[in-house]
């Protein structure tokens, strides 16, 4: 019997039915990342057409959605490598291009060649930050971020547009540094050494006791009166968080006499 030539199928080695599974895509958690990547184009459009509220809110609505997606994908376990690569290619519209349009629109195009350059090395931080997180997912302490996570570096900068803008504060001298300094800070915090609680450790699936919840939903009132100022605080308070806990660690380190 004549030898025939191997199907290239075989040789080639076709993937299984659980591979191809695995390597599905999922409709639910990817649902909440084309929500985050939609609200940083908004922005982005917001920001272009000087409306510099709605794009700092249309951010902190990306980084809300951005946080319950990868949720979504744990409890259902739908996680997947497309859900990962999506949700950092969505990072870096949401938390890279659109928080440093934003300022540079609002208020670093104001300062020439300074601001632009204020807002590529935010865009670069994020870049960078994002690539470092995806590479170093499996030997970190999962507990804490290194360098201080995208999502809460444009919730302090879209967060200072969206404050003054409520407030009614025209863009004078000192608010165009000011933005220049809170960008700046934003992007080199990202791509430090500076340790962030990641929040990773607490397990939505546990009973809570009722004085949580209690706290939960003054929390939500509070902000519900002034979400501007309260969700700002928040954040401006978590992007310090890092810088003190360093300080007390290497005050600890330090030896005596």
């Amino acid at each position: 019997m004549a030898d025939f030539p191997p199907d290239p199928r075989h040789r080639l080695g076709r993937p299984s039915i659980g591979a191809l599974r695995r390597r599905g895509i999922y409709l639910l958690p990817n649902l909440f990342t084309t929500g985050a990547l939609f609200s940083g184009f908004y922005a982005i459009v917001q920001a272009m057409n000087q409306n510099f509220e709605v794009a700092a809110v249309a951010i902190y609505l990306a980084m809300v959605l951005d946080g319950i997606d990868g949720r979504v994908a744990r409890l259902t376990r739908t996680q997947s490598e497309f859900g990962a690569e999506y949700d950092s290619l969505s990072d870096m519209v949401s938390f890279g291009v659109a928080p440093a349009l934003v300022a540079y629109e609002w208020a670093l195009k104001g300062l020439g060649k300074l601001g632009w350059v204020a807002a590529f090395v935010y865009c670069a931080g994020a870049a960078l930050r994002l690539a470092r997180f995806n590479t170093n997912i499996d030997v970190v302490d999962k507990r804490y971020f290194q360098g201080l996570p995208s999502p809460a570096a444009a919730a302090v900068v879209a967060g200072l547009v969206w404050v003054m803008n409520d407030f009614g504060v025209d863009r004078a001298e000192w608010l165009r540094w000011a933005a220049w300094v809170v960008t700046m800070f934003s992007g080199v915090t990202m791509v430090s050494n500076i340790p962030y609680y990641s929040f990773k450790d607490i397990n939505l699936k546990k009973s809570v006791p009722f004085w949580s919840v209690v706290a939960i939903a003054a929390a939500l009132t509070v902000i519900a009166i002034k979400p501007a100022v309260t969700l700002v605080l928040l954040v401006v308070v978590y992007a310090l968080s890092g810088y003190v806990q360093w300080a007390f660690s290497r005050r600890r380190m330090r030896p005596f006499g």
